[in-house]
């Protein structure tokens, strides 16, 4: 029976040590409340850290043994290592880096060292857990090169990957000394999930830029398989937070509270101690609105939680000692007798008094710096059983792209943070109303239960259609078999593209001459009387004309447009009409204009917008505008847009490498078949091909429906070899 494998840094129960011996408590988290239908399932396991250094091997033995009851192994960490690995490269090389706090990077050979290490051991510990056909479903950025370690000790595994904080731009990942490291080993995984649209895309950019692997629609080519990207925003347990709002406690705690705070108005801010969270600057803003709006002077009441968190490093202590200075000027500044400005809380609550506060807040000031979802937005959705209360939601909150209905800021802008705080208590009941409803359909509808059911789907479709396009190395013994058959054939057909196969690309089109070799393979493949040797390109006839027009073998051009028998002059696969060339030329120099290294290549029947010697994330930026751009102007008429390897091209449809190749194949009946093509173009000639057929994709991406594959153009001529 197949089964999940859950891994994270942390357990969702954590050890403790007490005077009566260790202990086990539950971890508070959205992420445990999710997964908890999964993990407890029979046989599926959470592997992680349980949050406690257990040296003694008796206790280990027993905390395993307590933790196996509960469907959890746990990866025993040593002090060092969580210094090193989750104090150090963790939080002060990844943290800063993924939030856009550079300055506050640390690069360090040695805490690299141990998260490497630890990544190694934590994929020991689910090697152990996991047989070759469980799911793996791997956690957070203290983990990033676990699905690729598994990988290589798995290949055929079924992994995902989720990160539950932001991703940033190209720049910003640039900048670490171990940028290609974490990229590869995030790729090890089948799916990759990130909480908004802007993070996959940050993620492709920088995969794009710093590995040079094709990206299209969300799809990663790698040199093994097809890696799939998605956004999948985190919900919250909505029915969890909507019965404690209910509960008899939570309205009992709401009571006291509203007595002891006299009527006034309440804003609302619940945070962990973190420089990514903005909360000084919400003390800020809460300042100069007592000064700008006086009104509000004995009316309004920030109510500060914020949860302690790392108060041992240097930046956390400094944004504490912040935070109390900031709070104890503007109460000293403000306060009466009868009024406390702001009631600042240096812990955790328990969830019914957090309810309560939730319940009570006439706005939530959830306003971080940068932020991959927060979820307090969403408990505060959930906790407004009366619908009534104002969310002001940062920007650059991942929340802030499903919730439009709150009052988005920007945080750096204290101005408008100000004057947002003075609408959102001024805002008219029915207009809170209205929004609260609309957004507390979004944050039930999708929970964290959902957020779970929808990645193990996509994941299981992922994995589906990266095993359905999935094609076998060419290995000796299949080599030697298409050998032996290619030798018993009487009528051979050797279908060969040109760039990327027989010869491998350049930055200019023109300098991809057949060399020496390449000739002297052709003309001797040619002269074997049982070969029909036919080159198949998208190549303009004239330029496939003066390269191999002297050899004696067959070419279609420009996708299957002219179609030339060896000895014979060129003719049309059909008649075509060009005159659509003047209509759409000109889109194309547009995009030439605004795309430096780019040039457009025009062939009878067809145009070539290419950008192989652009910058690269402008070209695939501007390929895909021009994809958009043409597929739109092409709308119900005969032309087609093709995208190829650095190419977009516009050309008749109907007419392709297929069609044409099909030609072939009425026409000479061959017992023996070889198709060879390295990008989407060829896929036409690969359906085309019978089941019989030795049909070969060429290059690092394997996704195909050619039945196997060879890595680099120098497979495809010692290959060739082999039949001489």
């Amino acid at each position: 029976m197949t089964r999940t494998i859950i891994v994270s840094n942390r357990l969702p129960t954590k050890v403790l040590r007490t005077d009566d011996g260790l202990a086990f408590k539950p971890s508070e988290g959205g992420l445990a409340t999710g997964l908890g239908s999964i993990y407890k399932a029979e046989g599926n396991v959470w592997v992680g850290w349980p949050g406690m250094f257990v040296e003694d091997a008796a206790e280990q033995e027993f905390v395993t043994e307590q933790l196996r009851a509960d469907s959890m192994a746990p990866v025993f960490l040593t002090e060092s290592e969580i210094r090193d690995y989750y104090e150090g490269f963790s939080n002060e090389t990844l943290w800063p880096t993924f939030h856009y706090f550079s300055q506050y990077a640390v690069y360090d050979a040695a805490t690299w060292e141990a998260y490497v290490a630890v990544n190694e051991k934590f994929c020991q510990a689910v090697l152990a857990q996991s047989g070759p056909d469980d799911t793996i479903w791997v956690h957070d950025y203290q983990l990033l090169l676990l699905p690729q370690m598994l990988r290589k000790a798995r290949p055929q595994a079924t992994i995902g990957f989720f990160l539950h904080i932001p991703f940033p731009s190209y720049e910003m990942v640039r900048a670490l000394p171990w940028r290609t490291q974490l990229l590869e080993g995030m790729l090890g995984a089948d799916l990759i999930g990130f909480h908004t649209f802007s993070y996959m895309r940050h993620f492709l950019s920088s995969v794009s830029q710093l590995l040079g692997l094709p990206t299209v629609n969300g799809q990663i080519d790698t040199p093994t398989r097809s890696v799939q990207v998605d956004a999948f925003p985190m919900g919250i347990d909505y029915q969890r937070f909507a019965d404690a709002a209910a509960s008899e406690a939570a309205q009992q705690h709401e009571q006291v509270y509203r007595e002891a705070l006299h009527g006034a108005r309440i804003v609302l801010s619940i945070d962990r101690l973190d420089y990514t969270k903005g909360i000084a600057e919400r003390l800020r803003a809460f300042e100069l609105l007592l000064q700008r709006f006086p009104e509000w002077r004995g009316q309004v009441s920030l109510i500060m939680v914020v949860v302690p968190s790392r108060d041992q490093v240097a930046q956390y202590q400094a944004l504490k000692e912040e935070i109390d200075e900031l709070v104890g000027r503007i109460n000293a500044q403000y306060r009466t007798i009868a009024w406390s400005p702001i009631q600042y809380f240096y812990r955790s609550f328990p969830l019914e008094e957090l309810a309560a506060l939730y319940r009570m807040a006439d706005v939530g000031l959830v306003t971080p710096i940068r932020d991959g979802m927060n979820l307090v937005a969403k408990e505060f959705i959930a906790s407004k059983l009366d619908r009534r209360g104002v969310l002001i939601l940062s920007e650059r909150a991942g929340a802030a792209r499903e919730l439009s209905d709150a009052l988005l800021i920007n945080p750096s802008d204290t101005d408008q943070l100000v004057q947002t705080l003075h609408d959102a208590l001024v805002m008219p009941e029915e207009e809170q109303t209205q929004r609260m409803a609309e957004m507390q359909a979004l944050v039930r509808r999708y929970d964290v239960f959902a957020w779970t059911q929808l990645f193990m789907s996509q994941l299981t479709e992922a994995k589906a259609r990266q095993r359905n396009l999935a094609t076998v190395p060419l290995a000796p013994t299949v080599r030697e078999q298409l050998v032996e058959d290619y030798n018993e054939a009487s009528h051979r057909l050797l279908l060969l593209d040109y760039d990327g196969s027989l010869m491998p690309f350049h930055s200019n089109p023109q300098r991809a001459k057949p060399d020496p070799e390449l000739r002297l393979l052709l003309r001797a493949l040619t002269d074997i009387p049982q070969n029909r040797v036919v080159i198949i390109s998208g190549r303009n006839r004239d330029t496939l004309q003066d390269w191999l027009g002297h050899l004696p073998l067959d070419i279609i051009a420009e996708h299957g447009v002219w179609l030339r028998a060896a000895g014979d002059d060129w003719s049309l696969f059909q008649e075509l009409r060009a005159d659509w060339k003047q209509r759409i030329g000109p889109v194309l120099e547009l995009y030439v204009s605004r795309t430096a290294g780019s040039f457009i290549e025009e062939k009878d029947f067809s145009l070539v917008w290419h950008y192989r010697r652009a910058d690269a994330e402008l070209g695939s930026l501007r390929a895909r505008e021009l994809t958009r751009h043409l597929s739109f102007l092409s709308a119900n008429t005969d032309l087609q847009v093709l995208e190829g390897d650095k190419v977009v091209e516009i050309k008749h449809a109907g007419v392709n490498k297929g069609t044409a190749a099909a030609r072939w194949l009425n026409t000479y009946q061959p017992d023996f078949i070889l198709a060879l093509g390295d990008d989407r173009t060829d896929e036409d000639t690969f359906q085309a091909m019978p089941p019989s057929a030795y049909t070969v994709k060429v290059g690092p991406a394997p996704r195909s429906q050619a039945r196997f594959h060879v890595p680099r153009t120098a497979d495809v001529r010692d290959l060739l070899r082999k039949l001489l």
